[in-house]
């Protein structure tokens, strides 16, 4: 390999400060366009955040993009441009699972940038509440867990909700020890979610079999008290650790290497269809045989690929059920139209909870 000099390499350094320096007069540039994109929405009353406009952005980059700068990489730096660029037009509020520093936390930071303003709720029934009344432009809640199976409360609101799913985000649930502590041998407690005590159990009977593990309201109100107690560990996300200044002392103890949480984005409007679409529905079926194999054949004769089915008790009627069924495609296309239509007869109830750009991470979930 060959060995720059010093002067060669301050010269290389000092074309890439004159590169950051027009990069940062392109953004103020750019920011100032997204600021007159603001104005003439207000003019013409239309929607600031356009879901299905960044996933364009980030396609198009990707196929422009010719390297050596990772295409991977083109999502989260131009998100935070995009954030950014969206707290000038209007500041965009996102409601999550509080408190800070939990997944949900960071699936809101992933969907919306540094530069929305994300407020932690106490409850999923309340995240809906804050954007049913606009207090919030869009709700973060989880739906599912690849270990743990899917999150019924989420479901069962989407019931009687008007709100829509306009998104999903999917994260890697990676559990790490954070502390104070300099080693494991100062360890004297563990603190944690009962689920993420669970998902660690086996390398906590192998490396820490004699330290007490207590279960907390979080993994970040853990994460909180460790900070403040010596000799407290807990168990949390990365982000926890960097939010209340712990040290991680083991990364990745989590049982399950591929544990992912997925997010659902709720707002008040539908999203447009691009490329590469989900949506979702809710239905509730006639109790007699053969009725819900009737209710899927539309879906085979479009040749649409269902991606989940869950069941629900219906509450309001015993021994009765609501479906929640994820599927391939956009509710405005031709073949989906039919398939939906195929399926109303059947139907006590059907709702379309709404069609949304995919996860690019959903792809290797569903496997």
């Amino acid at each position: 390999m060959e060995v720059r000099s010093p002067l060669e390499i301050d010269e290389l350094r000092k074309d890439i400060d004159e590169i950051d320096s027009h990069i940062l007069r392109l953004l103020n540039r750019r920011a100032e366009l997204v600021i007159e994109v603001g104005r003439q929405k207000v003019e013409r009353n239309l929607t600031f955040h356009v879901p299905q406009r960044e996933e364009e952005i980030y396609a198009r980059l990707a196929a422009e993009n010719s390297g050596p700068f990772p295409s991977g990489a083109i999502r989260p730096v131009f998100r935070e441009v995009i954030s950014a660029s969206l707290s000038l037009e209007h500041p965009l509020r996102a409601a999550y699972l509080g408190p800070r520093a939990t997944f949900s936390h960071l699936a809101a930071m992933r969907q919306f940038g540094l530069s929305a303003q994300l407020h932690a709720m106490r409850s999923i029934g309340e995240i809906f509440t804050e954007v049913e009344k606009g207090n919030a432009d869009y709700g973060v809640v989880p739906v599912e867990n690849s270990i743990e199976g899917v999150v019924s409360h989420t479901l069962d609101m989407f019931v009687d909700s008007p709100l829509k799913i306009s998104g999903e985000v999917i994260v890697e649930a990676a559990l790490h020890l954070l502390s104070r502590a300099k080693s494991l041998a100062e360890v004297r407690k563990i603190l944690s979610h009962p689920h993420a005590l669970a998902e660690a159990r086996r390398w906590l009977e192998t490396h820490l079999p004699q330290v007490p593990a207590i279960e907390t309201s979080s993994t970040a109100a853990a994460a909180e008290t460790a900070a403040t107690e010596p000799g407290v560990a807990a168990i949390a996300s990365e982000l926890a650790g960097s939010l209340y200044d712990l040290a991680i002392l083991q990364r990745r103890i989590e049982d399950h290497p591929n544990n992912l949480t997925r997010f659902l984005v709720i707002g008040r409007e539908a999203a447009a269809p691009t490329a590469d679409d989900k949506t979702s529905i809710l239905f509730s079926i006639k109790d007699r045989v053969g009725a819900l194999s009737r209710m899927l054949r539309p879906f085979a004769e479009s040749q649409i690929n269902l991606t989940k089915i869950e069941s629900r008790p219906a509450k309001k009627r015993v021994w009765e059920y609501v479906f929640y069924v994820d599927f391939e495609g956009h509710a405005s296309e031709p073949r989906v139209e039919a398939a939906l239509q195929g399926i109303r007869d059947e139907c006590i109830f059907l709702k379309v909870l709404g069609s949304y750009p995919r996860c690019p991470s959903s792809k290797e979930v569903q496997g």
